[in-house]
């Protein structure tokens, strides 16, 4: 793997009352403020996935944030992260 192409990945699954609440759209805001790409969707499970690549640093404080705003929704939460080329531009409601 080049080390260009490569960075910091973190995938979340959010579970709870996440769906039909401006989640997704609440998680783009959320976005907005760091320097991530990527994206967020609903799940057909109930879940909301979001998958974010940028810096180790930004990705963190992100799902901090998102965490922290969202905090009445989500019930648990589930956490991976790694390295990987870089997959996405932009960050998207899927």
């Amino acid at each position: 793997m080049n080390d260009l192409d490569s960075t910091f990945f973190l995938k979340a699954h959010f579970s709870g009352h996440v769906q039909g609440v401006g989640f997704r759209y609440s998680t783009a805001q959320v976005a907005k403020g760091y320097e991530v790409t990527g994206f967020v969707k609903n799940l057909i499970d109930g879940r909301v996935e979001l998958e974010i690549e940028g810096e180790e640093s930004e990705c963190r404080q992100m799902i901090e944030t998102v965490q922290d705003e969202l905090d009445a929704y989500v019930r648990k939460t589930e956490l991976s992260d790694g390295i990987r080329n870089k997959t996405f531009n932009t960050f998207r409601i899927a």
